[in-house]
């Protein structure tokens, strides 16, 4: 039997049920039930998340001084723990500052298409791995209606609700939100088995795909605005999945009349096709295969260039090699940046 890989799953929070938190949580699970790995988590803040790792998957918070590979979310977390080990950095987004992706990082992951050309762009090479979710969780529980009877809500936008609860009322279709800001749930597959087809962006319409949902990809939030794929048949996943299912591939902009026309394509035959294609390219026990993979690219040509951004970020790594080390040594904050 060959030796146990030791592997830390790192991200910056833990506090609530967003997409990343969410991703840890089902990356972690999947690497848990590997004989060949021994994980642990790192957060900078615990909470539901954190708490979820260690009392139901027994997984500890960091508690060794070095590991075979780390598998980070956030750029702060590349820059707390390098030296630990290998980082291989997992972006979620091209915005967010935090999913910028760190000089430190030996090698980047992206979650989709277009944040994979982005990292190309600022030039790091990467590879393509689709967000994974625990398909044995989340699955179909709750046969669907032949005719739309009921509308689950997962967008993070009281306008996007409230439109879609005046259409719902209006059609006498059973409604109801769930805003991850406002009354978040960890367990949102038990919600979501509840209702016929699911509104939302993300990874709200994958876990929707693995509970064999039919879904609308439509939200309005702060930094996307008014964005629309929307109803997802399941020979156009392929191309919406290049943007994360954001709404960011058609761009269409979604009012009351565009929503309704959208809800109408409802068809419950296309839950099986979604939960099928959930199985075969959103399956987190796959992607810890991927992922473990991705030593690989570890390689000299890889090195080379990480050391390469070195000379490019000079301040940053003069934290990693001489500040940090300085300021747990002193506790004097000048070092502390």
């Amino acid at each position: 039997m060959g030796k146990t890989k030791k592997i830390l799953v790192a991200t910056n929070h833990l506090t609530g049920v967003g997409g990343s938190e969410l991703y840890t949580y089902d990356l972690i699970k999947a690497l848990n039930v590997r004989p060949d790995v021994e994980v642990e988590y790192f957060t900078f803040d615990k909470g539901l998340i954190s708490e979820k790792i260690e009392e139901e998957l027994r997984i500890p918070f960091m508690n060794k001084k070095r590991y075979d590979l780390i598998f980070a979310n956030h750029n702060s977390s590349v820059k707390e723990l390098f030296s630990k080990a290998p980082i291989i950095q997992i972006c979620h987004g091209t915005v967010p500052e935090l999913e910028h992706p760190s000089p430190l990082a030996d090698y980047h992951v992206a979650i989709s298409d277009e944040i994979s050309d982005h990292l190309l762009k600022l030039g790091y090479a990467n590879d393509v791995i689709l967000n994974g979710i625990d398909v044995q969780t989340k699955k179909p529980v709750r046969p669907l209606n032949e005719t739309l009877q009921s509308v689950l809500s997962l967008c993070q936008s009281d306008k996007a609700n409230a439109k879609l609860k005046a259409i719902c009322e209006a059609k006498g279709l059973h409604f109801q939100a769930y805003n991850k800001q406002k009354n978040p749930t960890i367990s949102i597959e038990q919600k979501i088995n509840l209702f016929d087809l699911v509104v939302g962006i993300g990874r709200s319409i994958y876990d929707a795909m693995a509970c064999g949902r039919p879904s609308l990809i439509y939200d309005h939030r702060g930094y996307n605005g008014n964005k629309a794929d929307g109803y997802l048949r399941p020979e156009n996943f392929s191309k919406y999945v290049q943007m994360n299912c954001s709404g960011r591939y058609l761009n269409r902009q979604y009012q009351e009349k565009e929503l309704i026309r959208e809800l109408e394509k409802y068809n419950p035959e296309d839950g099986e096709k979604l939960r099928n294609i959930a199985l075969a390219q959103l399956n987190a026990y796959k992607m810890v295969n991927q992922l473990l993979n991705i030593e690989e690219q570890l390689n000299w040509r890889n090195r080379f260039n990480k050391w390469k951004r070195f000379t490019e970020h000079t301040k940053l790594v003069k934290h990693a090699f001489l500040y940090k080390k300085l300021y747990a040594f002193t506790k004097n904050e000048y070092f502390n940046r």
